[in-house]
């Protein structure tokens, strides 16, 4: 099992029952999926992009993933319809506890120039987006490999009813959002 999960299991879940004052445990907030996205607007010209882009989102994932197209034609970005913009894949279940880990313990710590997630990347109904500038932060793609530096999103979606129920979870989860010292100076 997964480290995460276990304590999702064993320590989150008990103490968000406590701080939310629930008693049932399925109106916890959980996870449901994380889905990685990368965009490639340069892959219409040149192929090679998609193919490394996939490579290293399955190495990252540790699961196939998909190629997108455009759905629709834009004359001003040069784009046709049915052309591959982009690369995405869902994990669930364990896989996603275990890219979580990663990103978690691994990732984000080797992001430079790291000061915290932004506490204000939720949507509304408890689902945090955020984007890395580069895929080398992982572990699993080799950086000496890597002919393109590629921006990759990560949407980790929840059941969560806000954004203040989705926020708690992820930082009891342990992700490092930053600190907001503008509501701590005008609550002071």
């Amino acid at each position: 099992m997964a480290r995460l999960m276990d304590k999702y299991k064993k320590e989150v879940r008990p103490a968000l029952m406590k701080e939310l004052s629930r008693n049932n445990v399925l109106s916890i907030p959980r996870f449901e999926k994380v889905v990685l996205s990368m965009g490639l607007g340069k892959a219409t010209q040149e192929k090679k992009r998609i193919e490394q882009a996939q490579r290293e989102l399955a190495a990252i994932a540790g699961q196939k993933c998909v190629v997108c197209r455009a759905r629709k034609s834009v004359s001003n970005f040069k784009l046709r319809q049915g052309y591959e913009i982009g690369v995405k894949v869902t994990l669930r279940g364990k896989r996603m506890f275990e890219f979580l880990e990663r990103l978690i313990c691994l990732a984000i710590p080797r992001i430079r120039d790291f000061r915290g997630l932004a506490p204000n990347s939720f949507d509304g109904r408890g689902n945090f987006n955020m984007g890395l500038t580069e895929q080398t932060v992982f572990p699993e793609v080799d950086a000496d490999k890597v002919e393109f530096q590629q921006g990759l999103n990560v949407t980790i979606v929840t059941s969560a009813r806000n954004d203040a129920e989705a926020r708690q979870l992820l930082t009891l989860m342990g992700m490092p959002f930053r600190r907001d010292d503008r509501k701590e100076a005008q609550s002071a």
